[in-house]
């Protein structure tokens, strides 16, 4: 007997003398329906997805190409008439000066008169406090700018007044160089007799100072500007403030005030 695997038939077959009520007999009897109907669904998918390119060509437009083109703007410059610059008037009056930061009370002249005859009375202790006084009354503006007024030129005389040279000069560029009495070697052999190093093991370094050798040799303005710690600094400026008094430095023929610097060896006894 030919048996046709395609039709059912096998199945009554092979399921002959078998339990046919349990679910393997009827998931083969379907089989074929169920093969069929996948086969019919995939092709009608697999056409719409390969149609959809032109179905969707085919829509109309709900916008026309016309209105999405970018239209040019030519922009042109459009000359403005010129502002009208008022000319100054002659013989104006200046403007107010700006208010002051305090407020101004005015200053009434007191004058013995009657009673009756009192037109403005002077101002109390109460209301002078922390205000100026002045010609008028002001209303003071705590924002305002300090001003200061012009010095005027003063007296005029004959007498000319020699002026002080307090300029403070760098030791490069001057005549004559401070010095302490005796050379360099007396100095630091000056530190050396009066620096108390500080009792740290291993403490090795330099202190730079820098002082002002003022006109009379004198030795002010001492400042450290970089030392190694323990009081270094400080012991520093104090064996320069006992120091004798230097040859000042020399510039025009006249004694000068002169910055100097300085650096200290610093090194603990080990």
């Amino acid at each position: 007997m030919k048996l046709d695997i395609l039709k059912n038939s096998w199945v009554d077959i092979v399921f002959e003398g078998r339990n046919k009520l349990y679910g393997a007999y009827d998931l083969r009897k379907s089989s074929g329906k169920t093969s069929t109907k996948a086969l019919i669904l995939g092709a009608l998918f697999f056409s719409l997805a390969v149609s959809a390119p032109l179905i969707i060509s085919m829509i109309p437009k709900s916008v026309d190409d016309e209105d999405l083109t970018i239209r040019e703007v030519k922009l042109t410059d459009v000359k403005l008439p010129p502002k009208k610059v008022e000319p100054p008037k002659l013989n104006a009056p200046p403007p107010p000066p700006p208010p002051p930061k305090v407020d101004q009370v005015k200053f009434v002249k007191p004058v013995v008169a009657k009673a009756e005859e009192v037109v403005e009375e002077p101002p109390k202790i109460v209301d002078l406090k922390d205000k100026k006084i002045g010609n008028q009354t002001i209303k003071g503006d705590p924002d305002a700018v300090l001003t200061v007024a012009p010095a005027g030129t003063g007296p005029k005389t004959s007498q000319v007044v020699e002026e002080s040279d307090d300029q403070v000069y760098n030791t490069a560029g001057i005549e004559v160089k401070p010095e302490f009495p005796g050379g360099m070697e007396k100095f630091y052999s000056f530190v050396g007799k009066n620096y108390r190093t500080p009792e740290e093991e291993g403490l090795k370094g330099k202190v730079y100072v820098t002082f002002v050798v003022e006109k009379d040799g004198s030795l002010t303005d001492i400042k450290v500007l970089r030392d190694i710690g323990y009081g270094t600094g400080k012991e520093a400026i104090r064996v320069l403030q006992k120091s004798p008094k230097w040859n000042p430095g020399i510039q025009n023929g006249k004694p000068v005030r002169v910055l100097y610097s300085l650096p200290i060896s610093i090194q603990s006894a080990d």
